[in-house]
Parts: structure tokens; C-alpha cells; sequence
């Protein structure tokens, strides 16, 4: 049994996952830990590699792109620890970061879930580190508005992504990104892991919305930090190009798709039929200018 459970889900990124995974490596001492990899069927040699390369390694394999939700559903049965961290497999971790999230989720009982300061290779934050759940005002502002671009320190207008808290301030959030999602195998049990009705994006937001739902805090800690290299997951970094048409619009409509189903599943009674209504009206204009975009520009 060990103290922390590393869960990174591999989908075609074998390199990054590597790197990934020797950044890991480097600070195993910090804390015990076990890391399992749960693969979505990839065919860019990425299972025999990380076999290869790091035998303590659990990999489990799947035939298919399961998506991001039930690929990491896949390490439920092998998770030994008490703790279990969610990383992208497009992340590089640095020394004290797992000590440092590791020791204050245990150190703050009323935490159910915390992330550390997610960042981009030049260096800034990734904003969708910390964010807000997206109510129809945050939809407006953000979505189609897009007014925390115009002002992204207002309280008013950059709820989403906290734009009017500075980046290196500890504070509570609504959601953290999937990309380093630290939380308890005991949180997890009780609201049943990922839900597998997303195939990709909105899952992390579900997650920590349930677990809030069950009383706890979500914290963003950002005295420690890994990079993200955004998007190698999704298929949108060098093979971009390659991808099927049909293959594009899946990874352009999951985001709009995503924020449907987390509206109707805990925003929908929440407010009165007009607003529903036109929240699932804005929905499908986004889809219809996604896909308008998609088709003609690629």
C-alpha cells in the first residue's frame, strides 16, 4: 500500500509521457507512491515503451480511446493509496510539488480536492488551472461576450478563471483542471470517481462539483508547480494537421457538449425554464459556429 497513488492516462503521447513519467521518477523519494498508467488504446508504441523504460510502472491497457473520464476509471481496482493524484501525461512535476500538495491535503481535512500553479512552458499560468463553474452570467461574460478578455482583472466579468485574484494567492475555487487533480481514494469512492457521460473536457468541473456537493473544499495551492504543455492530449499539438475532419469536430463540440451535460445534470433546477432555455439556445450556436469554423478552417 502506498501513501500516493499517481494515475496518468496515456492516449498516443509517448514521448511527453515518458518525460512525464522521469519527472516522476526524480522525486519518488519525496513521497511513497505508486503510478499506474491507464492506456487509451494507442498505437504510437507508448505501452511497450513505458513497459521498457519503467518496469514498477502498472500499465493498463484498453483496445479503444475510452476518452478522459473512464480511461482514469480504469486505475480504480489497482489504486492502492491514500491519496490519488490525476496527471496529464503532457506535465513535467518538479521537486517538492508532490511533498508539498501531498502534506497540505493532509494537514487540511475540510480539503476534499487541490491543485497546485499549473503553468505553460513560457511560463504563465494555464488559466484553466483554476476556474469557475460556468452558471449562465459566467457564460455570457466568458463564452460569448468574452469580456474577462477585455477585462480580465474585473471581479464582474472574470469570474471564470479568477482573473481579479492574483495568480500566487492560495484562495478556494470552484474546479481545478484535470491536468493535476490531488484528492482522496476515500472522496472518490464516496462520489463514485469520474463520470463516464464525458468524453472529454467538463469532467474535472463534474468531479469537483460533486465533491463539493459532499461539503468539502477545493483549493488552489500555488506555492508548488508543474508545467503543462496544453493540448498534447487532445491531439492538437504536431498531428494536428492529420487528423480527420469527423476526428476535429469530436475534440471541438466535447467542450460545448460537456458544458450541456454539467448544466442539466446540476445547474438545470437551479433556475427558471426561460434561462434554460436560452442557455440550451447559446449552446447550439456555439455548436453551429464550431462547426462552421472547423469545416472551413480547419
Amino acid at each position: 500500500m502506498s501513501k500516493l497513488s499517481i494515475v496518468v492516462l496515456s492516449f498516443n503521447t509517448k514521448e511527453l509521457t515518458l518525460n512525464c513519467l522521469k519527472s516522476i521518477m526524480a522525486v519518488g523519494s519525496e513521497v511513497e507512491l505508486e503510478v499506474i498508467v491507464p492506456d487509451n488504446g494507442s498505437v504510437d508504441g507508448s505501452v511497450e515503451a513505458i513497459r521498457r523504460k519503467f518496469p514498477n510502472v502498472t500499465v493498463i491497457e484498453s483496445e479503444d480511446n475510452l476518452g478522459f473520464a473512464a480511461g482514469n476509471n480504469l486505475a480504480k481496482p489497482f489504486v492502492t493509496g491514500e491519496d490519488v493524484l490525476f496527471l496529464n501525461s503532457d506535465t513535467i512535476v518538479y521537486p517538492d510539488t508532490l511533498k508539498e500538495t501531498v502534506k497540505y491535503l493532509d494537514g487540511h481535512s475540510d480539503v476534499g480536492a487541490m491543485t497546485c500553479k499549473v503553468v505553460l512552458p513560457d511560463g504563465s499560468l494555464d488559466k484553466d488551472t483554476r476556474r469557475s463553474f460556468v452558471t449562465p452570467w459566467i457564460g455570457l461574460t466568458h463564452l460569448f461576450l468574452k469580456l474577462d478578455r477585455l477585462f480580465p482583472t474585473s471581479k464582474l466579468f472574470a469570474k471564470y478563471w479568477y482573473g481579479y485574484l492574483p495568480s500566487d494567492q492560495v484562495h478556494e475555487v470552484d474546479a481545478i483542471q484535470g491536468a493535476f487533480f490531488l484528492t482522496r481514494k476515500s472522496v472518490l469512492d464516496k462520489v463514485g470517481w469520474w463520470d463516464t457521460d464525458y468524453f472529454l473536457d467538463g469532467e474535472d468541473i463534474d468531479l469537483a462539483y460533486r465533491i463539493h456537493s459532499l461539503g468539502y473544499k477545493v483549493v488552489y495551492w500555488p506555492k508548488v508547480s508543474i508545467t503543462h504543455y496544453r493540448g498534447a492530449s487532445k491531439g492538437k499539438i504536431n498531428a494536428w494537421r492529420k487528423v480527420t475532419l469527423s476526428e476535429k469536430l469530436r475534440f471541438r463540440m466535447a467542450g460545448v457538449n460537456s458544458q450541456e451535460i454539467f448544466y442539466r445534470k446540476h445547474l438545470w433546477r437551479k433556475y427558471p425554464m426561460v434561462v434554460n432555455v436560452l442557455v440550451l439556445l447559446g449552446i447550439r450556436f456555439l455548436k453551429f459556429s464550431r462547426t462552421i469554423k472547423t469545416v472551413f478552417w480547419g
